[in-house]
């Protein structure tokens, strides 16, 4: 397994920029021999290499600190199974069926114990389900039980991650209701 970490933090989080320079040092250690990558310069053009080569999308911010990610949406449409926490897209995203879901049960406000039941989710997905459905090849050496992942991702996640579906959310849920309430008030 290798690992590649791309992202950056928000200018003001300096907790979030002191972890992404352990992350940085840890792929300098020559101890991980190549096994951890950190690319820096994470924007489009890189997210466009990245979303190609790669078969697990992992997004893993702590609640409710995701933004919305985008990157993982795409990802998910081209293909690349996602594994992440319920926060952002994810939460409204997964099924069940299209990807992976981090779900450690804790006490949110106690991130030392939410984080510990997050890594021990991570881990059984990781050990218990990723792996296996990776690796387990039919008599054809095609792994059938991962192609079903990937196909559920494209299936249910395009027509739901779209800008058609965005603009026609804001037009029906903002919009709209604020031109009545507008009509209303007159």
């Amino acid at each position: 397994m290798q690992l590649i970490f791309a992202g950056k933090a928000h200018p003001a989080d300096e907790a979030g920029k002191h972890h992404m320079q352990r992350i940085y040092k840890r792929a300098l250690d020559p101890m991980f021999g190549g096994r951890v990558a950190f690319v820096e310069g994470y924007d489009l053009h890189v997210a466009h290499f990245l979303v190609q080569g790669c078969d697990v999308w992992m997004n893993n911010p702590r609640k409710p600190l995701e933004a919305s990610g985008t990157s993982g949406m795409k990802a998910a449409i081209n293909g690349t199974p996602h594994l992440s926490i319920g926060d952002g897209w994810w939460a409204e995203g997964f099924n069940g069926a299209n990807g992976w879901l981090i779900d450690g049960q804790a006490d949110p406000r106690d991130h030392g114990a939410q984080d510990w039941a997050d890594v021990q989710s991570l881990y059984s997905l990781i050990e218990n389900e990723l792996v296996p459905a990776f690796y387990e090849r039919d008599a054809k050496g095609i792994p059938r039980r991962w192609l079903q992942v990937v196909r559920q991702s494209i299936r249910t996640v395009l027509p739901r991650f779209s800008t058609r579906r965005m603009v026609k959310d804001y037009v029906e849920n903002v919009y709209l209701p604020a031109l009545r309430q507008e009509t209303l008030t007159r």
